[in-house]
């Protein structure tokens, strides 16, 4: 079955890795629901990249720490498009401290965005994809769901939390058409990590190449970053028939970095 004409609501995707993977399913013929933050300019700016393709797409700025917005998301979606077909639940947040001092408020916010959404939305789109015998769940994990780094407590939590969840729902859709991976990214030069690039390469006085390169060979061994377009592409593959028995995986995407 292909994709064209599926409803996909992809979380967190008003720029960077969200952004990258509407994209690749709009040109697969799949309308869009975003969601995020970002400027009148910027969501109109998204919005145009999406309907670029000839498909549908909306918008809703669900906070997704809430869960009445959450669900205000899931209504406005089967609203405006229908019914989620394919879920990519790619927002998140992060924070950086040593656990003993790491903030419990910013604890709780890591938490909620990139885990406990993630189980909001799922639970609100499995009945409607298990009444239609099809759908494509994809949590976007990362390197951190695997491995760990110090200093990331919450985040490494949150995302080792989504993998085992992902496991969770991919037995319970085993013998559906319904399937649930996760992606596990490495390093990803979205407009944030740019910022930490150029950050490094002020406080170190080397190049911006010299710090990517700086930054990469800590923990990616390619040196190279993973992109926004080649994430959107396995997800692609994911929500493909090729992959119909592909379920509970972890994929990671990420130049080598858990294979150390």
């Amino acid at each position: 079955m292909s994709i064209n004409n599926k409803i996909a609501l992809v979380t967190g995707s008003t720029s960077g890795i969200g952004l990258g993977i509407a994209q690749r399913l709009a040109a697969q013929g799949c309308h869009i629901m975003l969601n995020g933050f970002g400027s009148d300019a910027q969501i109109a700016q998204a919005r145009s990249s999406i309907e670029a393709f000839g498909v549908k797409s909306g918008f809703h700025g669900a906070d997704l720490s809430k869960p009445a917005e959450i669900e205000a998301l899931m209504k406005a979606t089967e609203g405006q498009l229908g019914p989620v077909d394919i879920l990519v639940n790619n927002a998140g947040i992060q924070h950086v401290s040593p656990v003993e001092h790491f903030e419990v408020a910013k604890w709780d916010a890591v938490i909620a965005i990139n885990l406990t959404a993630a189980f909001h939305t799922t639970r609100l789109a499995l009945p409607s994809m298990k009444a239609r015998n099809w759908g494509r769940i994809v949590n976007i994990a990362s390197a951190h769901g695997l491995v760990a780094s110090a200093n990331k407590s919450a985040y490494v939590a949150a995302k080792h939390g989504i993998v085992g969840l992902t496991k969770v729902v991919a037995l319970e859709t085993a013998q559906t058409g319904v399937t649930c991976n996760a992606v596990c990214p490495g390093w990803v030069l979205t407009p944030l990590v740019q910022a930490q690039v150029d950050a490094r390469a002020q406080h170190e006085g080397v190049s911006v190449d010299q710090a990517k390169i700086n930054l990469l060979s800590e923990k990616q061994p390619s040196h190279e970053f993973v992109t926004p377009e080649q994430l959107g592409g396995l997800v692609v593959f994911l929500c493909s028939d090729d992959a119909a028995q592909v379920r509970g995986a972890a994929w990671n995407m990420d130049g080598g970095w858990v294979a150390q």
